[in-house]
């Protein structure tokens, strides 16, 4: 029985080791190439620390799988790293969630984990 608890508590510590990150990494030219073909697009930007951030992101990973939204391409921009990137959006905290649609930014939010909102937003990318 001790030997079932030990792998069941491994386990639980492994499994955020394994949680699939949102979106591909950030770059201009990605954003780019999806505004130019008219592709609807998420931004979010996140940090590692920021447990809102994680909460959208268990979100996201819930809904950007669903038919609805498969057709959103994800980019994900890191917060303490990508500074330039941080400033060019705009943007002053983390867990900052930017849709464009039609090659234009539509709106945004930040520090949003309710899902029915953020469901909202990712539509307006539609």
């Amino acid at each position: 029985m001790k030997s079932i608890y030990k792998l069941l508590l491994s386990l639980a510590l492994l499994f955020p080791l394994f949680a699939h990150a949102v979106g591909e990494p950030y770059t201009q030219d990605k954003l780019d190439a999806l505004n130019q073909a008219g592709k609807p697009a998420l931004v979010f930007i996140y940090a590692d620390w920021c447990p809102t951030c994680r909460a959208q992101e268990k979100i996201l990973n819930e809904l950007l799988p669903m038919d609805e939204f498969k057709g959103i391409a994800t980019l994900r921009v890191d917060f303490d790293t990508q500074k330039p990137v941080v400033k060019a959006f705009g943007v002053r905290y983390q867990s900052t969630l930017i849709v464009f649609k039609g090659g234009r930014e539509v709106a945004r939010v930040t520090g949003e984990t309710d899902r029915d909102k953020i469901v909202a937003l990712l539509r307006k990318a539609l």
